[in-house]
């Protein structure tokens, strides 16, 4: 690596694929700094132990002080964006309450819209991995190592933009509570964690496809309802072998 490059970086996953499309390494890979891929369970327990190498820090990308250099310019452009952003900032915390412990912005990303990270000194989000597979886990470390999520966005994304300028108009928007929603799942998935409620990150999927459709959330409901009243034909199961049959 460059000695200019201010660490290591290293960044933990389940495979070399699931790194590669990680969102934290898009701004490094833009500074043109070098990261290790880390893909074996038995990596995350050796950076616990090993801090730095060769007089050089170790530094995750996947965890909470990861600072970049920036130019003036990028500075400056990256202060005016945060002061705008901070009220939506204050929002999305309202909105996922105990779900994250902040939401802040960051200069970490460069294409994606936000991320989550964690503590420092907790487990990253591939180390939860690993130990929730575990027969035997003790829970009570469990829940002293995993670490509070922290939402980080990306100021100058088109997405977190829009999103802000709509929020600027109606924070009580049911769209902007369930597309902030919808950015804490998908952040959850790129970021290395599972999901906690599929099932309702697929209903909220559905509905914003309805909306895209324009779809009216109440005919949408009626046509369910009239489908569940509707009487069982007799002979399902020999309709259903016939048209199994027929497409033979």
């Amino acid at each position: 690596m460059d000695d200019k490059q201010p660490g290591i970086y290293y960044i933990t996953g389940e495979s070399k694929r699931s790194v590669e499309t990680s969102p934290f390494l898009e701004k490094l890979k833009k500074k043109g700094y070098e990261v290790l891929y880390m893909t074996d369970p038995i990596d995350e327990y050796s950076v616990q132990q090993l801090k730095e190498f060769d007089g050089k820090k170790l530094i995750s990308a996947t965890k909470e002080g990861l600072k970049m250099d920036e130019d003036e310019d990028e500075q400056k452009a990256y202060e005016e964006a945060k002061a705008k952003t901070e009220g939506l900032c204050k929002l999305m915390k309202e909105v996922l309450d105990d779900k994250v412990e902040k939401v802040m912005v960051s200069n970490r990303l460069a294409d994606s819209p936000c991320c989550l990270v964690t503590g420092e000194y907790g487990w990253s989000a591939n180390m939860e991995r690993i130990m929730k597979a575990q027969a035997l886990r003790d829970s009570s470390q469990s829940a002293y190592m995993t670490s509070k999520k922290t939402m980080e966005i990306n100021p100058t994304n088109s997405i977190i933009t829009a999103l802000r300028e709509k929020a600027d108009a109606d924070q009580s928007d049911k769209t902007v509570k369930d597309l902030i929603w919808l950015l804490y799942d998908t952040s959850l998935l790129t970021s290395g964690f599972s999901l906690d409620e599929p099932a309702t990150f697929a209903s909220r999927i559905h509905r914003l496809v309805k909306l895209g459709l324009s779809i009216d959330e109440e005919d949408a409901d009626e046509a369910e309802d009239d489908m569940d009243d509707l009487p069982a034909l007799d002979g399902d199961d020999d309709n259903e072998e016939s048209a199994m049959e027929q497409v033979d």
